[in-house]
């Protein structure tokens, strides 16, 4: 059964936060936990990768080098995928490539600029893509081909130099279209490796893996607590949680179609999130009936039933402000506008990760084959976070360049504030360019 609320009772406000609460996973345990894998591989390198992955993955693998994947083995996994799988994935790629490009074209490109003030001083900045990123790819309770083309496809249109790519191989089994995504992408080197372990091997480096200067993309509980831990050793993209959705509906909208957008993000994991809320109480009557009698036929049923039950929601609410109200407070990774004049609402809408516009507009697209990159932010960051894209994968430097007149007036101006602060040397150091 899953839970309704109504927006204009006295407590809403207080069981909505209930909703978007996370249950209690035991983070002190598992913080205890990262930080030992962590430790050890930064001690014993390659001896305790090889160990942990045999120990948490199953993996069954007797030296170092079987946690590597050449292309060879990429070449020939691909040839064993589904053609059309094949031809999938290679439309996904095209795709998402085609989005990035013109989401760089945009920002520029990797162009420098700069500017001359009107004393000859040069400022500007200088855009260059980062070297060598790391990206970490779940293989736990699915394969997910589409999260390789979503993290090396925006790496590689923005220049990175090197990608490296981690995927857990669970009793030694690894996806052959994931191989073949990582092929296709032009992924630099992959490796058999999951978890924390994978994650401090990218962070600090080992004989057989090379350091990163970023970690990007999803993973669980453990992968996102490892990135936070290793943030500022390496760069990471955010700390992703469970997926979710807020769909905003009409009375126009097909309460079939909804009902499996909903099913579509719960069958992610029983953390997973589907919230749609809706002026039309018939409509969320019908939904409400619809995921009982459609739930069973769900290869994922169990998983999408507690999913439903423990974190979903139906939300009355008065007028379609009210509903962008709700949506705004959420901050959800994924929005879904399945009204009338959807367009025009979008203009009400602060924060959502990606947006999906009128009843055509499946979320499942931007999972696959849209372009946008899927790895988005969750959990209400989208407040402050934003999709991955070219620009997660680009560094910025500041050029200054000051001219013999400019540093004059300048270097007054610096001294002043200098000795406001109480650094005599930061005033000195200024003054001789003005003395000359």
């Amino acid at each position: 059964m899953i839970r309704t609320l109504n927006a204009s009772d006295p407590d809403f406000d207080e069981l909505l936060a209930d909703l978007l609460s996370m249950p209690d996973a035991g983070p002190g345990h598992i913080s205890q936990i990262v930080a030992d894998i962590i430790a050890d591989v930064r001690d014993r390198g390659d001896a305790a990768l090889l160990e942990l992955s045999n120990k948490f993955d199953r993996l069954g693998a007797e030296q170092t080098g079987d946690l590597e994947v050449s292309a060879a083995k990429m070449r020939q996994a691909a040839e064993r995928v589904d053609p059309l799988v094949i031809d999938a994935l290679q439309t996904s790629v095209a795709r998402v490539r085609k989005y990035h490009l013109e989401q760089m074209k945009s920002l520029g490109g990797l162009v420098d600029w700069s500017f001359e003030d009107e004393t000859g001083n040069k400022l500007g900045q200088l855009v260059r893509p980062i070297e060598r990123v790391g990206v970490y790819v779940p293989g736990g309770k699915a394969s997910y081909p589409s999260s390789v083309v979503m993290t090396v496809v925006p790496a590689k249109v923005a220049g990175v130099g090197e990608v490296i790519l981690m995927v857990p191989a669970s009793d030694g089994r690894l996806s052959d279209s994931v191989q073949a995504a990582a092929l296709f992408c032009g992924v630099d080197r992959m490796f058999k490796i999951g978890g924390a372990q994978a994650v401090a091997a990218m962070a600090y480096g080992t004989a057989l893996v090379p350091r990163v200067d970023k970690i990007v993309g999803p993973g669980n509980i453990y992968v996102a607590t490892a990135k936070a831990q290793v943030f500022g050793q390496v760069g990471i993209d955010m700390i992703a949680g469970p997926s979710e959705i807020v769909i905003v509906a009409d009375g126009s909208a097909n309460p079939e179609w909804l009902v499996m957008d909903m099913f579509a993000q719960a069958e992610h994991d029983e953390l997973a999130q589907s919230i749609l809320i809706s002026t039309d109480q018939s409509l969320l009557t019908d939904v409400a009936r619809l995921i009982d009698e459609m739930k069973p036929g769900m290869a994922r049923a169990g998983i999408i039933n507690e999913s439903i039950a423990n974190r979903g929601a139906l939300i009355r609410v008065p007028s379609l402000p009210d509903a962008a109200t709700v949506v705004n407070r959420i901050a959800p990774e994924h929005l879904q506008l399945v009204i009338s004049g959807a367009e025009e609402f979008i203009d009400y809408i602060r924060h959502a990760g990606a947006i999906f516009v009128g009843s055509h507009s499946a979320e499942v697209v931007g999972d696959y084959t849209a372009g946008p990159s899927h790895v988005l932010p969750t959990g209400g960051t989208a407040r402050f976070a934003s999709p991955l894209g070219v620009y997660d994968f680009q560094v910025r430097s500041s050029l200054i360049q000051c001219s013999a007149r400019g540093a004059i007036d300048l270097s007054r101006t610096a001294a002043i504030l200098a000795r406001e602060e109480g650094l005599e040397a930061h005033a000195r150091s200024a003054e001789f360019r003005v003395q000359g």
